[in-house]
């Protein structure tokens, strides 16, 4: 899910608060702060306060679409003493009503924000749990090394992180237009206790990207260079990190340059194959269309399943693998002298397909293409679910959470954005923000579909 090195959506230029003749809704917590989401109404007819409307009672949508919720447990949830319930909390409601009505224009958050959880629906309250937090484990200003794959190795309890492009002055690095990708290897003692180090495979690894666990080891995008093929290559979690190559064409011609990629519980690998190689100068140009696949490791089958796509980047199945997410990115395309260009009329948009069996061969194709969401901020490029059905994907202000019928139900804000992050154990989370890794910690059944710890 390579995106580019410039910030992941356009900055909104600062304003100063016009006056007009409107009324702010009350938002639990109080304060917004600067860079926060906040809404505003013309219309609001409320006059309640978040601490006497509760917790309980929050404003409904109107469209009777909207009242469906994820399915969720929160029964194990413990809610705070009423006393405390509006203190210190790091959470605030979004009225979505003054939303739909108007919305001033605030920037992006370019700071920590003192309360990141915005709550579009009550159901996201029992995905964060009573007491979410955001914090900080890396901020490392030498250089974005927290960008992609996300990759977590429950036997040795490692996480697997690749970078984005970096300078690479090496002679041979000509091939890759002087540029490289390192990945970081964490691995936890503690949720905050940890070792770090750079994975030094004993092949070379050309410009790795998105990945996903498979076996007893990961799987990697392997983006290519100007000589070296693009594809799929697996590499071991123990040292010394062996790899080798398990796909690198289709039917004789070239791949582009594989962005992210899924495992389904059948084995076989689905991933996307944009051009962002050959546009950021280390791939030769395109020979095939911007496609997802299907590679069946076991055969060596693999074939298009779907087309169509601006941008394809992320890709993640439902818990219950009936309906594969992709995301386009066509947003963010073509690199200039001065960085990625933005066009805003292009799609930043989540694709959700049906997976429908042939009867009698019982491949599967994809089926019933319709449009899931779109990213209000920036792109949607990492995409991950949850063991709820829930949606994740990182964006231009944090993470965007929807539940399966494509609402809107919360946001995790970040300065700066994510690109991509990972599911943990027991709902906890990471947050790639280039130079910064975040760590979210959610409510204990808030557990990653993939891994389902």
């Amino acid at each position: 899910m390579l995106s580019p090195l410039s910030p992941l959506s356009p900055r909104s230029p600062a304003r100063e608060e016009k006056k007009f003749n409107w009324s702010r809704p009350k938002l639990i917590s109080a304060n917004s702060g600067t860079g926060h989401k906040v809404s505003f109404s013309g219309s609001s007819k409320s006059t309640k306060s978040s601490n006497e409307r509760g917790l309980s009672h929050p404003s409904q949508p109107s469209d009777s679409s909207r009242s469906s919720s994820p399915q969720t447990t929160p029964s194990a949830t413990t809610w705070p003493p009423a006393s405390d319930r509006f203190q210190a909390r790091n959470w605030q409601r979004i009225d979505r009503q003054s939303e739909a009505l108007w919305q001033e224009t605030i920037p992006l958050p370019i700071e920590s924000q003192p309360r990141p959880f915005l709550i579009y629906h009550d159901s996201f309250l029992s995905l964060i749990g009573p007491a979410p937090t955001l914090k900080i484990l890396i901020d490392d200003s030498r250089a974005p090394y927290f960008h992609e794959a996300g990759v977590f190795h429950p036997k040795s309890n490692t996480l697997f992180i690749t970078s984005n492009l970096l300078p690479d002055p090496a002679p041979d690095a000509v091939t890759t237009a002087n540029k490289t990708i390192v990945i970081t290897r964490l691995e936890f003692f503690t949720p905050t206790d940890f070792s770090r180090d750079k994975v030094r495979c004993p092949e070379r690894n050309y410009m790795a990207n998105g990945g996903t666990n498979y076996r007893d080891g990961l799987i990697l995008c392997a983006q290519g260079s100007l000589n070296e093929p693009a594809g799929l290559i697996y590499m071991e979690a123990k040292r010394p990190h062996r790899t080798c190559s398990l796909l690198n064409n289709y039917h004789a011609r070239p791949f582009n340059s594989p962005n992210d990629v899924v495992v389904h519980s059948d084995g076989s690998v689905w991933f996307t194959d944009p051009i962002y190689g050959f546009e950021q100068g280390f791939r030769p140009k395109p020979q095939l269309p911007q496609h997802v696949y299907r590679f069946v490791p076991a055969t060596g089958d693999v074939r298009a399943v779907a087309d169509g796509f601006g941008r394809p980047n992320g890709i993640a199945f439902a818990p219950d693998e009936q309906t594969l997410y992709v995301t386009d990115t066509d947003a963010v395309h073509a690199s200039t002298a001065a960085g990625p260009a933005w066009d805003p009329t292009r799609a930043a948009t989540i694709y959700a397909f049906s997976l429908l069996r042939d009867p009698a061969t019982q491949a599967p194709f994809l089926v019933n293409r319709r449009v899931f969401a779109h990213a209000d901020a920036g792109i949607p490029d990492g995409i991950k679910c949850d063991v709820h059905g829930n949606v994740y994907a990182g964006c231009g202000d944090g993470i965007n959470v929807w539940n399966s019928g494509g609402m809107l139900i919360g946001k995790i804000l970040i300065e700066g954005g994510v690109a991509n992050f990972c599911f943990g154990r027991k709902g906890e989370l990471w947050a790639f923000g280039e130079k910064k890794l975040w760590r979210v910690q959610l409510a204990e059944g808030t557990m990653g579909a993939l891994l389902k710890i």
